[in-house]
């Protein structure tokens, strides 16, 4: 049971004390093509090659396929310098459905053990019943650590008061310049009570606002100014939070390599004042953003 047990200059500390790569790849809209297939599994092998050793998948993506794609993609490796994250939906996250799950998701990916497992989303899960099958899976040496997704301030304060719910090891939630939200309170929340984040879409990947993003005469100015790309300039955002990972998707090579070269991107206080005056962080409550 080898599992994830890298530590690096661009690694993000965990509540229970280990550590996860800051820049991984996501899997999102991957394994929907049968003529895609080969070419996604290159493209997250590739992406390993760069250091980008975070894979983020869940069954619900392509009803399993993407996780069977991240299986491929790992084949061979050495188990321990891969940390995989998989999410389980709502519905199958009741005792006696979960533990189906997740051995279905180890399953396809040819694991053991899985570094991180999620709840999707909220909707009507019961909490504390999430929480005490996560900590058996743990128990049973399915899981490392067990986190949520899409949870918005309140969601993560009815957690806290189930047992156990402080355990949670991560929030993955939709951040990118141009979806701030957390901004207001729930990233204070979880910095109080050290939770640390995991961005999705970190680079408004697929939404209506990738082209205004890119566009932008802030962000083409400010790119410029480091010599980058816009998207690499819109993911170095993200990664400016310490506490944050991104798992952007892509598939091209040259995609992937702006992605791995990202994290070496420092702006500095001017650069988020500029970047700003469009894509201003909020100065009220915003629901919860989520694709």
């Amino acid at each position: 049971m080898n599992t994830y047990n890298g530590q690096n200059d661009f690694s993000l500390c965990l509540p229970d004390g280990s550590y996860m790569p800051r820049l991984g790849q996501g899997t999102w809209q991957m394994g929907e093509e049968k003529l895609k297939l080969k070419s996604e599994i290159n493209a997250l092998e590739y992406g390993l090659q760069l250091g980008m050793n975070l894979i983020d998948t869940a069954e619900m993506y392509a009803d399993g396929v993407a996780e069977m794609i991240t299986g491929e993609a790992i084949r061979g490796k050495n188990r321990g310098d891969v940390f995989l994250v998989s999410k389980v939906l709502p519905q199958n996250a009741e005792e006696d459905l979960i533990f189906d799950s997740c051995e279905r998701s180890l399953r396809y990916m040819g694991v053991e053990t899985l570094d991180l497992y999620l709840l999707h989303w909220r909707e009507t899960a019961d909490l504390s019943q999430v929480v005490y099958s996560m900590e058996k899976l743990i128990r049973q040496g399915k899981i490392k650590r067990w986190g949520v997704s899409n949870f918005d301030t309140e969601d993560m304060e009815d957690l806290f008061k189930v047992p156990d719910g402080k355990n949670c090891a991560i929030n993955q939630v939709l951040y990118n310049l141009g979806s701030r939200g957390i901004e207001y309170d729930l990233m204070p929340w979880q910095r109080e009570h050290k939770i640390p984040f995991m961005a999705y879409c970190p680079i408004a990947q697929g939404g209506s606002l990738k082209e205004a993003l890119l566009n932008n005469r802030n962000v083409l100015e400010t790119a410029k100014k480091h010599q980058v790309t816009p998207i690499q300039l819109v993911l170095g955002f993200v990664l400016r939070h310490e506490d944050m990972a991104a798992i952007p998707k892509a598939v091209g090579m040259e995609h992937l390599r702006q992605n791995a070269e990202s994290r070496f991107i420092q702006l500095d206080e001017e650069d988020i004042e500029r970047l700003s005056l469009d894509f201003p962080a909020p100065t009220r409550k915003i629901p919860m953003e989520k694709v």
